[in-house]
């Protein structure tokens, strides 16, 4: 309506010019920021953001977290957002703007209970359809194809094959100017990884010179492949610490490159440093130099690109008497301070939770001669203790009393087990004297 009849309706209406350009300005900002957490993000005019997180979204725990993540952040800034994760873009489209949001099984058909405006279709056609009696996709896809085209082109079964992921749809991917990157285009498409693994050593090579000459170094990197079909394939990897070695750099994105579909070619390759941070200058390594420490970052860095950071950690000593609340997962460059007891020795394994078995042994204070764990039955030859372990009462009332009393034992055949008696033997407030397997040695 009319500035003044808005007024008129609503007293004291607080107004602000429209600013298009400042808005399209503002969600390119917001494109750029979104590549923490995919290396391919986009911008959907007027008001939306692609972000391809296939391939990325376990590094975040997964694609449901990474929604959670995502709308957190924004709603720090003050900005509302719904959020969809779907096979296709399209999809992922229609759910966040039209359904519930959040994550789509795979392969599950959810747009057919949508209305038809969730296909991104011209405001015409869609009225022209709903004068036709198409309100919802499901009809509409399910209908004959020829008749429909014919009469409103191509543009409606462009969009129902990109919704069911017939027709691929890029997204034009947004690089900040601001970030240290490099591009090398072809005249010839390149289609073999030998080729991609040669530009690769010139991309890494200029930007590692770029990051020198800044006192940076990389902790996260993307490589983008721009294929001649329009879309572009994205490559991510990251780095325990800031690194500018051009040569360990290069072999992590090279053992990437099984993973890269070059389609019909790849006309050119982006690299960009997505993540920098200050990195000074150090002694190259002599001979007149007394070797170090060994550097494990590398070992950790290929590790975790190929794993996944969640599965290369450390474990942190925690004090506390209690075995499985004595160790803690830190990241795996961490620095740890402290120890275990040296007098103390424990098991390289634990069981969580520990398994009950079924032992033969004298009370109070004697190990067990025989025990079953799992329908096999041993026979104990060598075994040492107690060693006994309150309860901490200060975390539960319910561990006042409670007591383990642990023994080492090595079976007839020289395997070695941590089993635990619960109870002290004797008093029965301690525990109900059940044996139990914590741990192997």
């Amino acid at each position: 309506m009319k500035l003044a009849q808005a007024q008129a309706l609503v007293p004291g209406l607080v107004v602000y010019d429209a600013d298009p350009e400042g808005d399209a300005a503002e969600l390119v900002r917001l494109a750029g920021w979104c590549l923490r957490y995919a290396p391919l993000a986009g911008v959907d005019a007027p008001d939306g953001l692609w972000i391809d997180v296939s391939g990325s979204a376990h590094l975040h725990g997964g694609e449901a977290r990474l929604l959670r993540d995502l709308e957190w952040r924004l709603a720090e800034q003050g900005l509302r957002a719904r959020a969809a994760v779907a096979d296709t873009p399209a999809a992922a489209h229609a759910v966040a703007r039209f359904g519930e949001g959040g994550v789509v099984p795979r392969g599950a058909s959810v747009l057919a209970d949508l209305p038809i405006e969730a296909l991104r279709l011209p405001v015409a056609v869609a009225g022209d359809l709903r004068l036709m009696g198409f309100d919802r996709i499901g009809p509409l896809a399910a209908a004959a194809r020829a008749p429909l085209v014919r009469r409103y082109g191509t543009v409606l079964a462009l969009r129902l094959d990109q919704a069911a992921g017939r027709v691929f749809e890029p997204i034009e991917p947004v690089v900040p100017a601001a970030l240290v990157q490099a591009r090398l285009g072809f005249v010839e498409p390149l289609m073999t990884a030998e080729a991609f693994s040669v530009v690769i050593a010139r991309l890494v090579a200029s930007v590692c010179g770029d990051l020198e000459r800044a006192a940076q170094g990389a902790r996260r990197l993307d490589l983008l492949f721009e294929r001649v079909d329009g879309s572009v394939q994205a490559m991510r990897i990251g780095t325990a610490r800031p690194v500018r070695d051009a040569r360990h750099l290069g072999r992590m994105l090279d053992e990437r490159l099984e993973r890269v579909d070059p389609g019909p070619g790849v006309e050119a390759m982006r690299l960009v440093v997505a993540v920098a941070e200050p990195l000074g200058f150090v002694q190259a390594a002599s001979s007149l130099i007394a070797q170090s420490t060994p550097d494990i970052a590398p070992l950790v860095d290929r590790l975790a690109n190929r794993l996944g950071e969640a599965a290369v950690y450390r474990i942190a000593p925690v004090e506390s008497d209690v075995p499985e609340r004595s160790v803690r997962r830190v990241a795996a460059m961490t620095g740890v301070s402290g120890g275990w007891p040296a007098d103390l020795p424990r098991p390289v394994r634990l069981l969580d939770p520990p398994q009950p078995v079924e032992a033969m042994a004298l009370l109070p204070d004697h190990p067990p001669v025989a025990f079953t764990w799992r329908r096999v039955r041993h026979r104990v030859r060598h075994a040492d203790g107690p060693e006994r372990i309150a309860g901490e009462w200060w975390k539960r009332d319910g561990e006042w009393f409670s007591v383990r009393d642990y023994f080492q034992v090595e079976d007839e055949d020289g395997r070695r087990f941590w089993l635990f008696r619960r109870g002290n033997g004797s008093a029965a407030e301690t525990g109900d004297m059940r044996w139990f397997l914590h741990g192997f040695f």
